[in-house]
């Protein structure tokens, strides 16, 4: 199962509702608290529902939401590439869209809606039978199917079995389901059990915030290792292994329990006869407490969260590299989303560049996507442009999440993203503006009315002293560095210089 797209409304800075594009790649980037780190700590709060590296309070909503009297969070989650076969009730085999489960585009589309940011109420947009003849049948009990099938003469070979009832009754009345989307609340009681089943065909996701916190007791962010040991203990055949273990352990406990209260039975029947051993069932274990002190330590035993960050970030970047070649060469069944804030922090540029690169190995790799957020333009340099989601917001403050697509230039240019997310001013992109000007034709029509300085030129041991435009005098120091005989140009007098060229593109292309 694929997460191809999220919805934010009413969580913090997000007031209006946001839906924002992902792929098997995708690393979001702009100004700091722009609300990059939003997008991920809101899934982790819709995946891992507080158990995982972030909690959920009443500070999260929007207080422009508060003041109009909406206190609902609501985070969605849109999937594809839906398993073709699911167990939504007992032990029958059913699909999605049989049980018209999915939105008009044939998605699974779940909400939760946090009232007043309190417990979740869950809720599936579908593209559903509203005719009330055949409605509802996902909230009916088996009595009610029954009741269905005999009050139409509806024909159905098992009634004993859920999905067959609901497929037969959807069946006959085929030519009238009056179809429309609307959302299915799985908080009732009688759709629990059908959301609970839904929930384990969900990606696994973990969020790495290796800096954010720094005590004994931190989250498994911590470590790597401890995400580790959810993902193996999520492989089928080892919940199978657990499950045996688990049946064999109840088998015995079952033989104590029977002979201890034969023998009371023996000394004291009425007391022995109100007793009943309570064996708690095995998908109620906690197979993962098992392993919960898991770690990589170093020679004197110091756990990695007690490390420096920079150390921190390097054992994650080679985790990362380890699962990039683990993936691709394992087959992988079991969907996995791995969500890190800003990588870069505290590498090296060239651990920049490998850690970019094992993540585009990693998200080759089957059931598996990588949600980065960014502010290193190495980094970027490394990405493609669909990889790549610019957060911005306009002058009333409502937010924008969208690719990246050609603003002054008509190409996709990386120096152009860096400048805009990041405000990376570099020689690079002053040499691609201006060079972009000079092969249209533009150049004269560019230095024509602008302010000139002074510019000393050395040709062959001779000075002259030329009048040229600001642009014209970055370029030629930054193509003739061994010309020291001019005063270097100021960071600002670049950002002057490339702010002109772009303003002058924009009008030459309207």
């Amino acid at each position: 199962m694929k997460l191809i797209a999220i919805k934010l409304k009413n969580f913090r800075s997000y007031k209006e509702e946001t839906i924002i594009d992902l792929d098997d790649l995708t690393v979001f980037v702009g100004k700091n608290d722009i609300g990059k780190s939003t997008v991920l700590e809101a899934l982790d709060i819709f995946f891992n529902e507080g158990k995982g590296a972030v909690k959920l309070d009443k500070d999260d909503i929007n207080k422009g939401a508060i003041a109009d009297g909406d206190n609902n969070i609501y985070i969605t989650a849109i999937f594809a590439n839906l398993p073709a076969q699911i167990i939504i009730d007992a032990t029958n085999q059913t699909t999605f869209e049989s049980e018209y489960l999915l939105n008009v585009n044939n998605h699974l589309e779940v909400t939760k809606k946090y009232p007043n940011a309190g417990t979740a109420k869950v809720l599936i947009k579908a593209n559903h039978p509203t005719n009330p003849l055949c409605s509802d049948l996902l909230l009916k009990k088996i009595t009610d199917y029954r009741k269905i099938i005999k009050d139409n003469d509806i024909a159905c070979e098992n009634q004993s079995v859920n999905a067959i009832m609901r497929n037969s009754i959807w069946t006959h009345f085929s030519n009238d389901l009056q179809l429309n989307e609307i959302d299915i609340d799985t908080s009732k009681e009688d759709a629990k059990n059908i959301w609970e089943k839904i929930q384990t065909y969900l990606p696994q996701y973990s969020l790495f915030q290796s800096d954010r916190k720094n005590s004994d007791n931190d989250s498994e962010v911590q470590d790597p290792l401890k995400k580790a040991v959810q993902q193996i203990l999520a492989d089928q055949e080892i919940v199978e292994m657990f499950e045996n273990i688990a049946q064999r352990v109840a088998v015995r406990l079952t033989e104590v329990s029977d002979l201890t209260l034969e023998k009371l039975r023996e000394m004291n029947p009425e007391i022995a006869n109100t007793l009943n051993p309570i064996i708690p069932a095995s998908n109620t274990l906690k197979w993962s407490d098992v392993f919960k002190s898991v770690s990589i330590c170093g020679d004197e035993n110091i756990p990695i969260n007690k490390r420096g960050s920079g150390v921190k970030r390097l054992i994650l970047l080679n985790f990362f590299r380890a699962e990039a070649e683990r993936r691709l060469q394992s087959g992988n069944s079991q969907s996995i989303i791995y969500a890190i804030e800003e990588p870069e922090t505290s590498q090296h540029s060239d651990h920049q560049k490998l850690l970019i690169k094992s993540f585009i190995e990693l998200s080759a790799a089957n059931n598996t996507q990588v949600l980065l957020t960014t502010h290193s333009s190495t980094v970027v340099k490394g990405l493609k442009f669909n990889h790549l989601r610019l957060i911005a917001k306009n002058e009333d403050g409502v937010k924008s999440i969208g690719k990246i697509i050609p603003n002054q230039l008509p190409y996709p240019s990386l120096n152009e993203i860096n400048f805009i997310a990041f405000r990376d001013l570099t020689e690079e992109y002053h040499n691609e503006l201006h060079g972009f000007i000079e092969a249209e034709g533009f150049w004269n029509d560019y230095k024509n009315g602008r302010p000139t300085i002074n510019y000393n030129k050395i040709f062959r041991g001779s000075a002259t002293i030329q009048q040229i435009v600001l642009t014209e005098y970055i370029r030629h120091q930054i193509h003739h560095p061994e010309n020291t005989s001019n005063t270097r140009y100021t960071f600002e007098q670049l950002e002057e210089s490339v702010v002109a060229m772009r303003d002058f593109i924009v009008a030459q292309r309207n």
